[in-house]
């Protein structure tokens, strides 16, 4: 065996200049996407003025996004298997940044949910494959590491794209909000491009998809993964879908642009991220994973109080233990899938993603109905299924090969 075909065997380590550019470019990836994907959720009130509508009728534009993002990523899993994960994803970036921009001159209400729909389905090419490429292209060793860093991206995409998003509606109205994150988009996809490694162990695959999902469903490991998922994103949705209500009417009556600023919070899930995929690599999945769980809940709850500094505190807290969890669970979908790592990683996001959209969208009824307190029941009943999910987990066995935690220590 040559050199090169040597080298191509093994996956890029940590320090390596390849390593630090594929890591770059998806931390584009991730900020592009959540970016593009959530930008409108500052919005949403504005919207419902505009266009005379509830807040649970406000929350299509991003509902209808997130749930055809859903089922798209099953389809561009399985093409990802055949044509590979890069084409697909500089392909998936720059439709969706054409479409965001396109949504700027959207004539009417029906017409910007249409442009949210199809971008929701370009969208669908980068998370679906993101997954599948780190875990394919990266050291197993330095996996975790790499997908902290994306999913740091997409912490700072959702903070830059709702922030970007506030303060441009502020001052010159939506469709100019929209139209700034749609261009910054467009460059994240070229950025991208010229950034990400071509991949050297990518393995073509056709047919057997209903195959190989009746096996990953047999994975007690996987399906709890998945229930997860679904419902982490819900709690974390539903409190930023709703939080932008509940600070701008009294008694806070804060500006669009101060409740935008909450969205800074987002550095510390892109913080948390980074922390907690390092600490799982280093003391094992399913003796970390509850952690941020809890983290979660807790602050969760804290958003139940009154005084602004305690709610903002509790969304912050809130932010660091979902962005904590889903590092975690993304990295150990790859690790339990790896027989089968673009559908592994597709039917992960598939259920992440229907949980925003549907979660997200009956979170507005608990906001209609019950107010405040009606939206913290909701996520606290949400996180509690998350935490037993946690304890279940825990008891899950490691796979001999894709799942290598360490054995706990020995107790003296």
């Amino acid at each position: 065996m040559s050199m090169t075909d040597t080298q191509a065997t093994v996956g890029h380590a940590r320090g390596s200049s390849a390593y630090r550019r594929l890591t770059l470019a998806m931390l584009f990836a991730g900020f592009s996407t959540f970016s593009l994907l959530y930008a409108v959720q500052p919005l949403l009130p504005l919207l419902a003025q505009d266009y005379a509508l509830s807040a649970e009728a406000a929350s299509l534009a991003i509902s209808l996004a997130t749930g055809p993002l859903a089922v798209g990523i099953l389809v561009a899993g399985a093409l990802s298997d055949r044509l590979g994960r890069r084409p697909l994803m500089v392909f998936a970036m720059l439709a969706a940044g054409v479409l965001t921009l396109a949504a700027a001159f959207a004539p009417g209400w029906h017409a910007l949910l249409a442009l949210r729909l199809l971008t929701g389905i370009a969208l669908a090419g980068v998370p679906a494959v993101a997954m599948a490429y780190v875990a394919e292209e990266v050291d197993a060793a330095s996996i975790g590491a790499a997908m902290g860093l994306y999913i740091g991206g997409s912490a700072l995409g959702g903070m830059a794209g709702r922030l970007v998003a506030s303060l441009a509606a502020d001052v010159a109205g939506w469709r100019w909000a929209i139209g700034a994150v749609g261009l910054a988009g467009i460059v994240m996809a070229e950025a991208f491009r010229r950034l990400a490694p071509p991949s050297r162990r990518f393995v073509p695959r056709r047919g057997g998809h209903l195959r190989g999902a009746l096996r990953l469903f047999r994975d007690r490991g996987l399906v709890l993964l998945y229930a997860e998922a679904f419902v982490l994103m819900g709690v974390f949705i539903t409190l930023y879908n709703y939080a932008g209500f509940r600070l701008l009417a009294p008694p806070y009556g804060l500006s669009h642009a101060a409740v935008g600023a909450v969205f800074l919070l987002y550095v510390l899930g892109s913080a948390s991220s980074a922390w907690f995929g390092a600490l799982a690599g280093r003391l094992g999945r399913r003796h970390v994973f509850w952690v941020p769980v809890l983290i979660l809940i807790a602050g969760t709850a804290l958003t139940a109080a009154r005084p602004l500094a305690l709610v903002v505190a509790g969304i912050g807290v809130a932010t660091i233990g979902f962005f904590g969890a889903h590092s975690i669970a993304s990295a150990w979908v790859g690790r339990r899938g790896i027989a089968n790592r673009g559908q592994a990683s597709a039917f992960y996001l598939f259920f992440y993603y229907l949980g925003s959209s549907l979660l997200g969208s009956a979170g507005g009824i608990a906001w209609t109905k019950a107010g405040w307190p009606g939206v913290t029941l909701f996520c606290l009943a949400l996180g509690l299924i998350a935490a037993a999910g946690a304890a279940a987990l825990a008891r899950v066995p490691p796979l001999p090969v894709a799942d290598p935690d360490p054995p706990p220590p020995v107790e003296a």
